[in-house]
């Protein structure tokens, strides 16, 4: 019969586990409070309205919203939504009283005309990015203006412009511009808090690879192994593995961004590296006459 103090070693065992689980647990629970507020705080951002404008009764009310930021074109899509309000528009200001011209900035590419009495539409414009280049991916910031001057039956009416973001790989920072009838926002366009996140996380695990790498390749041609394979497949892997979990960037970054410069690259570099010099001394080893490496 086996004596009683045999039976406490179990609990022993699962007891000790409770300092390694807390801290855990407790890294885990402010994970997620962190990533919350962070995630709450840029829905709030892209949630924001900012309006500026006249907000006379008899005014033209333009809702533009970014639908898309092409940082290649270096452009972003605005869908603009133009309602008449109070004796310029009709049918609940689904249509304008007289032919509506909306005039735009510089940068945006054409501007707007809609016809008397008939249903306005939404329509989608492009509006031209300065400065930036999105070779500095993750960190590449750019400058607009969006501007509308409104002009109904041939006589310049007031505007109110309310301007969102809907491109959740961007943040877009809108500051008012003084204008006398016109709206004016000037925008600044940067890469949203998440996607800059996983972008550094992204270089932080391409160095973090390139080092396991290194660390086995010191390993393997210090004790004069010869070729062993299962660590020459895992350095391959790694090394052609790594150029996929680039592409999985979000925003399609070009190659010879900051990125590749910063991480990718010179990861590449030294995990091929390293599996060239762990394959040259294998060999070596394996070679030597007096037969004492092992394949």
């Amino acid at each position: 019969m086996a004596a009683p103090w045999d039976t406490p070693p179990p609990r022993r065992a699962r007891a000790s586990l409770l300092p390694v689980l807390l801290p855990i647990a407790l890294l885990i629970v402010v994970a997620v409070g962190v990533g919350s507020w962070l995630q709450f705080s840029e829905r709030q951002a892209a949630d924001t309205v900012h309006t500026v404008g006249s907000s006379s009764p008899d005014r033209v009310d333009v809702e533009a919203t970014v639908q898309r930021v092409d940082a290649a074109a270096r452009e972003l899509v605005l869908r603009v939504r133009v309602t008449p309000r109070g004796s310029l528009g009709e049918e609940d200001g689904t249509a304008p009283v007289a032919d509506l011209g909306l005039q735009t900035s510089a940068a945006t590419l054409g501007d707007l005309a809609f016809k008397a009495h008939e249903r306005i539409a939404p329509r989608d414009v492009q509006v031209a990015l300065t400065g930036g280049s999105i070779g500095d991916y993750p960190f590449d910031t750019y400058g607009t203006d969006v501007e509308f001057w409104a002009v109904l039956g041939g006589r310049q009416v007031p505007v109110r412009l309310l301007f969102s973001n809907n491109d959740t790989l961007f943040s877009v920072t809108a500051e008012p511009a003084p204008s006398a009838q016109g709206a004016v926002l000037g925008l600044a366009v940067a890469r949203s808090g998440s996607l800059l996140v996983f972008a550094v996380f992204m270089m932080g695990v391409m160095w973090a690879l390139a080092a396991s790498v290194l660390i086995g390749t010191w390993y393997l041609t210090t004790r004069g192994e010869a070729l062993v394979w299962p660590a020459l497949s895992w350095m391959a892997a790694t090394l052609f593995a790594l150029s996929a979990f680039r592409n999985t960037a979000p925003g399609s970054p070009p190659i010879g961004c900051v990125l590749d410069w910063f991480a990718f690259l010179w990861a590449e570099t030294v995990i091929a590296l390293c599996l060239i010099a762990v394959v040259v001394t294998g060999v070596r080893t394996a070679l030597r006459p007096d037969g004492t490496g092992r394949a």
